[in-house]
């Protein structure tokens, strides 16, 4: 199988060239077809590398050519798949597959349907390079082509201003965070000699003591990355943006792919982190306060994928929390969950959407459980595993980072339980104003309403399917599991198990903890059930006043705004300064003086060209004796 895996991501780049130089030749039935069928290929050959690895336990490495050699530093073009990489390429290319069929669908009257999927072929393409690299170089080009394609279809709707606007303001925040991760890459250079993770990981896992300082500036610079691609405060703002694209861009950059770059990046690092204490904390303090916050915000949003968007940050942000507390496999446990149910929250998102003619204000939707069924009870399925019901998938996941969180701090605990209850309360907040109570939408929009397609809804049962099985392959021992990820993955984060030591807690513990969970996601489930169907409460409108606390979180606790004032303004004064003083001013005053010195000095001189050679005889002997006098008189001695 070795020899094959380089088609793994050369497939979706092929569906890329293909589509998008056939966009304006090819039928949208051929386009749809090639651009699905080549993912699909790329799944099965992931899925026969994953068994290979699963079999021998040992890692896939593939050199293809030195690539670039300066020095003593040489680095090679090759891939390296292993359990880490295997199982972020079965959910690239399994959720990316469905995501593409769910489009042929949803996409299909879009005069842009062929560059949309050759977008999304693309997207697919650099999302596997960027996991099956054998070294930081190939993850970081594989980091900006992610990056680029956001770009590409967040705005893919860029007649539309405020598209656009969202898709610059994606590119240019994640160039920050891109920043650091390039500097990071640097000082790896500097301190090892080398990018290449077979080569700087052990290295790294024999320091000790004060061999370990750099460590900690190398792990803070990838961290600012991380916090960029996957939307961490404070780079978070560009993600909710992120929703101006079509909605299975919103599945494919928020579930399977983009967001969770990071914290595949820091994973695969995870021995420097281990090394760096003070890194780890940091992580855990920023994915903490990244989940609180943008759980806080999502409470009080009208629009249903803005809803699921900040419920993306703080999922995010539950990550970060696994992965500094030291729940290596968990962290990444949710990252597969996250998956399932999240793009089968945004792909049932887009079919209510579809449903409602383009509508995405939940005041205007109700009472649609009874018309688009299927759409309804996936998205059941996907609000309890996300809300961390047993025993759907997100349970199992979230609750061992809450448990590593609890044996790390208590008080890390005890926010991370009280977001797993907001999370509960505005996704079941979400699911009633959307489908339950009367129907709030126009005649015309009821009169349309109907279930979606089976390119729709076929993706949505797969996916509610693994959401409900999905957190089987992670039951802890206490509930009578084997944990087969944790030992699947196991060889991938043995020395920093090592490193960091185990962490067991006593059985009674585990239950408590779980049950605890589950209470606050059930109270919150329950207050939801009596405040939005029961008692019929409804969102006010844009035009009425709201309160104080409930105003801050619908505004996004004006985060955009204080960027706009201490950022924005301070930049476009400086910039108006350098223009009008500096440039205008100074550099233009100075070069257009001498130029205009110049000629009204040339004016003056012409006059003395008279074209009277009397006066220039006149001239002459003016200036004979002036030099006579100057010579006589001793002038030169003064």
């Amino acid at each position: 199988m070795n020899q094959y895996i380089w088609l793994i991501p050369i497939l979706p780049l092929a569906g890329f060239i293909i589509n998008g130089l056939g966009r304006n030749s090819l039928s949208k039935n051929v386009i749809g077809f090639i651009g699905s069928l080549l993912v699909l290929v790329s799944f099965g050959l992931s899925l026969a590398v994953f068994f290979q690895i699963k079999s021998s336990g040992h890692p896939i490495n593939v050199t293809y050519f030195d690539w670039i050699s300066v020095g003593s530093l040489k680095i090679h073009f090759a891939f390296l798949v292993d359990q880490l990489s295997a199982i972020m390429l079965l959910i690239i290319t399994g959720v990316g597959f469905l995501i593409h069929l769910y489009s042929i669908g949803y996409m299909h009257d879009d005069n842009g349907f062929g560059k949309f999927f050759a977008y999304l072929n693309l997207f697919v393409f650099f999302m596997l390079l960027l996991v099956m690299g054998s070294n930081y170089l190939i993850m970081f080009i594989g980091w900006e082509g992610v990056g680029l394609c956001s770009y590409l279809l967040i705005g893919f709707w860029y007649t539309n201003p405020s598209y656009a606007d969202a898709a610059k303001k994606a590119f240019v925040m994640n160039r920050i965070g891109d920043l650091g991760f390039l500097l990071g890459i640097f000082l790896i250079i500097h301190f090892f000699g080398s990018i290449d993770f077979a080569t700087i990981f052990p290295k790294a896992a024999a320091l000790t003591g004060d061999q370990t300082i750099p460590l900690t500036a190398i792990t803070l610079l990838l961290f600012v990355g991380a916090v960029g691609k996957s939307a961490q405060l404070p780079l978070f703002t560009w993600l909710p943006d992120a929703m101006a694209g079509p909605t299975p861009v919103s599945a494919l950059i928020h579930a399977a792919t983009m967001v969770t770059a990071g914290v595949y990046m820091i994973a695969r690092s995870n021995i420097f982190y281990s090394l760096s204490p003070f890194t780890m904390e940091v992580v855990a303090i920023i994915g903490l306060a990244t989940a609180l916050f943008a759980a806080l915000i999502a409470l009080t949003q009208t629009d249903i994928k803005k809803v699921l968007a900040y419920s993306t940050v703080s999922q995010l942000g539950y990550m970060f929390l696994g992965l500094g507390v030291g729940a290596y496999t968990g962290a990444f446990f949710h990252v597969l969950t996250h998956a399932f149910f999240k793009a089968l929250l945004f792909l049932g998102a887009g079919s209510v959407i579809h449903a409602m003619s383009g509508e995405q204000d939940m005041r205007k939707m109700g009472g649609l459980k009874g018309k688009i069924k299927i759409t309804f009870a996936t998205m059941l399925i996907g609000t309890i595993a996300i809300s961390g019901i047993p025993p759907f998938s997100g349970f199992f996941s979230k609750d061992e980072i809450l448990a590593h969180a609890y044996a790390h701090s208590t008080t890390f605990y005890v926010i991370g339980v009280f977001t797993a209850m907001l999370t509960s309360f505005y996704m079941f907040r979400m699911l009633y104003l959307t489908f339950y109570g009367k129907f709030r939408g126009t005649h015309e929009q009821e009169h349309h309403v109907h279930e979606s397609p089976a390119t729709i809804t076929i993706p949505l049962i797969v996916l509610a399917i693994l959401s409900m099985i999905g957190g089987m392959i992670g039951v802890p021992e206490v509930l009578g599991g084997h944990h087969e990820l944790e030992h699947f993955l196991a060889p991938v984060f043995e020395k920093s198990n090592a490193i960091l030591g185990e962490h067991h807690l006593q059985a009674n513990t585990e239950f408590i903890l779980m049950g605890t969970s589950v209470l606050v996601a059930l109270i919150a489930l329950a207050y939801a059930y009596f405040k939005y169907v029961k008692g019929g409460s409804l969102p006010v409108a844009d035009t009425e006043e709201r309160p104080a606390l409930t105003s801050i979180s619908y505004n996004k606790f004006y985060i955009d705004e204080l960027y706009d004032l201490i950022i924005r303004k301070p930049l476009d004064f400086l910039s108006t300064f350098f223009y009008n003083v500096v440039e205008r001013l100074g550099i233009d005053g100075l070069v257009n003086g001498l130029g205009k010195g110049t000629i009204e000095t040339s004016k003056g001189l012409r006059l003395l060209q008279t074209g009277n050679v009397g006066f220039y005889i006149f001239i002459m002997v003016l200036g004979i004796i002036a030099v006579l006098a100057y010579s006589i008189f001793g002038l030169t001695k003064i």
